[in-house]
């Protein structure tokens, strides 16, 4: 998203303010959703071990952003992204290929991706005008919450997965693209 900031001149093709807004609930719908499906997909291959119950917490709270995104869908009639049975299949996919790597694996996918929405969010942030005060209070609570599920990635090992670096790059690569195309399609 990099709509101008308040003030600055609007120029051909940028989203209008109702567009930015639209944009960024149907993406941060499709993220939370995805995100979803990743906890879901990593509890299908770690459930029964000590692992579940930080899966758990962490997916707990993906499903309240996801509600929060969905009441805010309905609200504010904002169509959905068309994208979501790709989510659907590509969020657990991806949950349950890290997971069978290990916890580690697990966790370095979910600091990947907590690092590439916090970089989302923020920039949400910064984008949104005075009058979505109660958008941008949702965005920064669930970037706090997002940064919470990085800081437990990486207490849990992630930076000791198998090929860390090039997973954590390919995970971030994906994330941003995923985002791209929820916020249009």
């Amino acid at each position: 998203m990099t709509p101008r900031t308040t003030g600055e001149t609007r120029l051909p093709g940028d989203p209008t303010p109702r567009e930015t807004v639209e944009r960024a609930i149907r993406v941060d719908h499709a993220g939370e959703y995805g995100a979803k499906r990743i906890y879901e997909g990593q509890l299908a291959v770690l459930g029964r071990t000590k692992w579940r119950a930080t899966l758990e917490h962490m997916k707990e709270q993906e499903q309240v952003h996801l509600d929060t995104f969905s009441r805010l869908i309905g609200e504010r009639r904002v169509r959905p992204t068309a994208l979501l049975p790709v989510w659907h299949v590509a969020g657990f996919a991806l949950g349950a290929a890290t997971a069978l790597l290990g916890h580690r694996g697990a966790m370095a996918c979910t600091v990947a991706v907590e690092e590439a929405i916090d970089e989302h969010y923020r920039a949400q942030e910064e984008a949104l005008g005075e009058d979505e005060a109660e958008l941008k209070a949702h965005i920064a609570k669930f970037r706090a919450e997002e940064l919470e599920h990085r800081d437990i990635g990486l207490e849990n090992e992630a930076e000791q997965a198998p090929a860390y670096r090039l997973l954590s790059a390919a995970i971030k690569a994906g994330c941003k693209v995923a985002i791209r195309l929820s916020e249009r399609i």
